[in-house]
């Protein structure tokens, strides 16, 4: 009997670390095409792999043949992002002409492969910190007898403007006029460096290299900003094993793709869907950042491929929460930390903060914080984190009664702080969005200001921000306070449903301040009624008609941000007047599950992810939003938002 005991439970630990060691990073392998060589410090024909919230990134060299080395580093510490070289650090093997290159991507590293009639390189490249990327060299000889090789080290040109050299020994530090971030190189011991304000050379090494013998050589790449040591950094660079690091970074990201892939919806287990969860893990990982200047906590850049975007933005910043906290909690609950340092007295939290300053403090955006931070809480039951953020959720839910509410009648409106339409068409995220084509600015206060409108989409988000807020209330044993949104909740329900809602064209709409007139023009905030589950289920099913309405809103790329057939509707020049944006199509779909259209939810992510251009399959970038009709990728390259709700789209709840 204790035979079989033993047996099974043998049996058992096998099969457990069977699964352990399942390579889910195989999904990430080449799903982001990094080939560039930099024509110009600005250059961005290109993609960029970075890891660990450092603020500078690497690609793989289009002329491989030419330069034994990985692009750049493209900096994110200075400019709006912009290249330090061609190739910082360049290693030459003498005599030697390459016959063949190839490179792979993984979420974990980078690594390109050189091979001639007598040698192969091996370079990988993989991030120790925030601040540190190692890179190793191993060059083997691949002939039949022993050869003597000789490498050395050198640069391409400096790109990037006020970037100087500094040798010492066998490192050189980078000093730069336009950023407090310095930059070092460590080479080897036995490399020694001479120098102008642009361009390195090393002395030349010498190896000796037995049949099938390989040699490595390791170079650190730092940049580092002020706030942070160098001297400790320089100990966990003396301190890393390059091969254990490898390991643990490997390590790290496959738990994190495991943590996707095991949880995908039963009807997305294709193969396909494993690897667009890769690529969107990559592309929420490109874009984030440590704490540097005015930023306290880690967090992501909506794309670090446009220059506009080296920022971090409200609503943005909660919904890239909500896509992090299927694998990355640490990182998710910094990201909602992060704009809530900056919220004043009053509540108001900032549309956009960033490292050095010039934040926009003249509006906010649509409040979907409550959201994130329960999306979060349901992960692991953190009530720590809940307690930090509750207070600052609160004051922010009611700023807005307190200061976008005109006439007080319980129903807010977008707005701003310095009186300016613009900013009040920023603050509901949907900038030129054609319901907003003829509003005015009414003064509600000091510093308070709105549009003559009251948004549907505005207080059905506030509706559902109710809902949460008595989630984290219960969370923390607040029973008075769970009453209170509770019954809130359910007035604002009905409001909803009988002030924003037409029956003649079954859609919800913005109205007037009185509630009296609809402003018509169907567009994706008809559906966030449906996604808050403030509308009825006879209401939904006539809002679910025109969603599928291929005229209208289920296009290649459906549930776009307004209606196909409308005389206003222009995806390549109106930034919100058609292009599919996929929050707003993730909310469409979320919109029909909740009222039980499953298998319309189902077929319209199948058609969301299928129709725009490059989202499956390798290579291309989640683009920022997309044509849909034509199925094109607009705008910014690399975008979070997107990448998040691609992960939302696939997960079990």
């Amino acid at each position: 009997m204790k035979k079989i005991i033993y047996l099974l439970a043998a049996t058992v630990l096998f099969s457990c670390a069977k699964e352990e060691q399942k390579d889910y990073l195989k999904h990430s392998k080449n799903s982001l095409n990094y080939q560039i060589t930099p024509a110009h410090k600005k250059d961005k024909k290109g993609l960029m792999f970075s890891d660990q919230g450092a603020w500078f990134a690497y690609s793989f060299s289009n002329a491989p043949k030419d330069i034994t080395g990985f692009s750049g580093p493209f900096l994110m510490t200075q400019q709006w992002g912009i290249w330090s070289s061609k190739a910082l650090i360049n290693l030459q093997i003498k005599d030697q002409q390459w016959k063949e290159v190839t490179t792979e991507s993984y979420n974990s590293h980078l690594v390109q492969k050189y091979l001639s009639n007598n040698l192969e390189l091996t370079q990988k490249l993989v991030f120790l910190s925030g601040h540190t990327a190692l890179i190793k060299s191993s060059i083997k000889n691949i002939s039949n007898s022993t050869q003597t090789v000789a490498y050395s080290f050198k640069n391409e040109q400096l790109l990037a403007d006020g970037l100087k050299l500094i040798p010492t020994n066998n490192q050189l530090t980078i000093k730069s006029s336009k950023t407090d971030a310095i930059g070092q190189i460590l080479f080897p011991k036995n490399i020694s460096l001479s120098a102008t304000d642009s361009t390195y050379v090393s002395n030349e090494i010498s190896l000796e290299l037995k049949a099938n013998e390989t040699k490595d050589v390791v170079v650190s790449q730092t940049f580092i900003f002020s706030e942070y040591s160098w001297e400790d950094e320089l100990k966990s660079i003396h301190n890393a094993d390059f091969n254990q690091l490898l390991k643990e970074r490997k390590t790290e990201k496959n738990t994190q793709l495991k943590a996707t892939i095991e949880n995908r919806k039963a009807q997305f287990q294709d193969p396909i869907y494993a690897e667009v969860l890769a690529k969107a893990q990559l592309t929420l990982q490109n874009n984030w950042r440590i704490p540097s200047g005015e930023i306290k906590y880690e967090g992501l850049f909506p794309s670090y491929h446009y220059g506009g975007f080296h920022g971090f933005w409200s609503w943005d910043s909660w919904k890239h929460a909500v896509g992090l906290s299927f694998y990355n909690l640490d990182l998710a609950k910094k990201q909602m930390k992060q704009l809530f340092e900056f919220q004043d007295e009053h509540g108001f939290v900032a549309d956009v903060v960033y490292r050095n300053g010039g934040h926009n403090l003249r509006d906010t955006k649509p409040p979907l914080s409550a959201w994130a931070v329960a999306k979060i809480y349901e992960k692991d039951k953190d009530t720590e984190f809940v307690k930090y953020m509750y207070p600052k959720l609160k004051l922010y839910h009611q700023w807005w009664y307190n200061k976008r509410d005109n006439d007080q009648d319980g129903l807010c409106e977008y707005g701003s702080t310095d009186g300016s339409l613009i900013a009040a068409k920023w603050e509901s995220g949907m900038d030129n969005a054609i319901r907003f084509d003829n509003s005015k600015i009414v003064k509600n206060g000091e510093n308070a200001y709105s549009i003559d409108q009251e948004s549907v989409d505005l207080n059905a988000y506030l509706y559902a921000e109710k809902l949460y807020l008595a989630q984290l209330a219960k969370a923390l044993n607040k029973q008075e306070e769970v009453t209170q949104y509770t019954k809130e909740a359910t007035a604002l329900k009905s409001r909803i449903q009988t002030q924003f809602y037409d029956k003649n064209d079954g859609w919800f709409y913005d109205t007037n301040l009185e509630g009296t007139e609809f402003i018509k023009g169907e567009g994706s905030e008809g559906w966030t009624a449906l996604w808050a589950k403030a509308a009825t289920q006879e209401q939904a099913e006539a809002v679910r008609k025109r969603m599928l309405n291929p005229k209208k809103f289920y296009t290649k790329v459906p549930f776009q941000t307004m209606s196909a057939d409308h005389e206003k509707f222009n995806p390549l020049k109106g930034y919100w007047r058609g292009p599919n944006w996929l929050d707003q199509a993730y909310f469409g779909v979320k919109s029909l599950r909740n009222y039980g259209f499953n298998e319309d939810a189902d077929k319209a992510t199948v058609q969301i992810l299928k129709g725009g251009e490059g989202i499956l399959g390798k290579g291309k970038a989640i683009r920022e939003n997309y044509h849909p009709l034509t199925g094109q990728g607009l705008n910014a390259q690399n975008f979070s938002w997107s990448a998040a709700h691609i992960i939302m789209l696939l997960q079990k709840d």
